[in-house]
């Protein structure tokens, strides 16, 4: 039987990690990266992953949750002795590289004093570098679910003796469609796993999947669902689509800002933007799926030395990104799922930083705002930049892409019927070439329809 035990956070919790129950070893890896005080997500969750319960935690980005799985995942793997041949014994999913990247970076990081092996494996990459490095053994493993399956599927790894699965970002995996990837995952694993699932939101579709992958589990929330840091500075600024781009130039020229990270909706309009802000003499990168691993690695990497102002972005980087001390966040074009804009300003202001997120928004977007607000709960502040005011009198045009489709049929079938028409008028030999192309023009244009 499976039940919830709820533990809602509303206040910091005033406390040292020593006081949490973690080794000496981790707490110098921890001290080396300058950490003093748990978040309230890991005074919370730690002691909960320690006593080997099934956990399911919320809380919002840039909070430490990856910290709040992975120190007491790394102490309870280094209580027992390495296993010959070192199988996988702690399996960690993320929904992208990037994420991916970081968590491991993060194990790395805090198990600098143990006797600990991990790795990380996703797509875009070679492989064979990824499968050497599995078969010398590795107790941790942080994946993407599509790589993982693939190299399962070769016998390249095997996940016979998990005994942690870890769902990092679980809500976001289920937007990106993974929960079929995910069933295939936990049929692959023993049935007998301590499961810890992280998530942003406790949506319904993130507790339906808990009950059937956790165990009676304890529900820790940190923060109230769907909410914004408190020293993020979220601003409207109304503009005619048209000009976004000299707005944006303007803002980012004037105010001589560097690290941007600027969403943009498609992975074309990345592009385009990044073209223009290049052709100003801005210095910039485009980073979304269509990208390889290779040039998505290298534009954070050149961000987040400085060599790089503006990383212009779609929502695959809104999770995973993790940046210290981002002063701006900027939608250059605003989700139209409103979780998305919490995802994407959650960039910034993290760890207690403060930060600055801008939306530039045309008359097409309202919509969104007033979806956005309800999310919240509030009303987000609106201004206008001096000779970069909207159209008061501008309406949005209707939306006409169905009819467009339903007109292009229309002719084709028009023309199609002319063309049958003339092969019964005309059957001289002359005109046979003539009509055997209109004859594959009429049914190539039938296939499309």
């Amino acid at each position: 039987m499976r039940f919830y035990i709820e533990i809602v956070i509303s206040q910091t919790i005033f406390m040292s990690f020593k006081s949490l129950g973690l080794s000496d070893a981790l707490l110098r890896a921890i001290s080396k990266k300058g950490y003093t005080t748990p978040s309230p997500i890991q005074a919370k969750a730690i002691p909960l992953v320690l006593e080997r319960k099934d956990v399911l935690a919320s809380a919002q980005t840039g909070t430490g949750k990856t910290a709040g799985f992975t120190l007491p995942m790394l102490q309870l793997l280094s209580q027992q002795p390495p296993l010959r041949r070192r199988p996988i014994r702690a399996l960690i999913l993320t929904p992208t590289r990037e994420l991916a990247a970081q968590v491991y970076a993060n194990v790395k990081e805090y198990s600098t004093f143990l006797d600990i092996r991990s790795t990380v494996i996703f797509g875009g990459v070679n492989a064979k570098p990824q499968i050497a490095t599995l078969r010398n053994g590795v107790d941790i493993l942080v994946a993407t679910p599509g790589r993982l399956l693939d190299l399962q599927s070769q016998n390249a790894l095997s996940l016979a003796k998990v005994e942690m699965l870890v769902l990092d970002e679980a809500d976001r995996m289920l937007d990106m469609g993974f929960l079929r990837d995910i069933k295939r995952v936990i049929e692959l694993v023993p049935k007998r796993r301590q499961n810890l699932l992280f998530s942003a939101t406790f949506s319904k579709d993130i507790k339906k999947l808990a009950q059937n992958i956790l165990n009676n589990p304890v529900s820790v929330e940190a923060t109230p669902e769907n909410t914004t840091a408190e020293k993020v500075n979220q601003t409207v600024y109304k503009v005619d689509k048209p000009r976004k781009t000299e707005l944006l130039i303007k803002m980012i020229s004037e105010g001589n800002w560097s690290q941007v990270l600027v969403f943009t909706r498609t992975k074309h309009g990345a592009n385009r933007l990044t073209k223009k802000l290049i052709a100003k003499n801005i210095s910039a990168a485009a980073i979304h799926g269509n990208k390889t691993q290779n040039a998505r690695t290298k534009a954070l990497d050149g961000f987040k030395k400085g060599t790089i102002r503006i990383l212009v972005a779609t929502d695959i980087a809104a999770r995973g990104l993790d940046i210290p001390l981002l002063p701006y966040v900027i939608n250059y074009e605003l989700p139209n799922v409103p979780e998305d804009y919490v995802h994407r300003i959650g960039r910034t202001g993290r760890a207690g930083a403060s930060g600055e997120a801008i939306s530039l928004v045309s008359a097409e977007e309202y919509e969104y705002v007033r979806g956005i607000e309800k999310l919240l709960g509030e009303k987000l502040s609106s201004e206008e930049v001096e000779g970069f005011e909207a159209d008061p009198n501008y309406t949005p045009p209707p939306k006409q892409e169905r009819p467009q489709r339903s007109r292009k049929k229309s002719n084709s079938s028009q023309r199609d019927t002319s063309g049958g028409s003339q092969k019964n008028r005309n059957s001289s030999d002359s005109n046979s070439s003539s009509k055997n192309s209109k004859r594959k023009s009429s049914n190539a244009r039938r296939r499309r329809n």
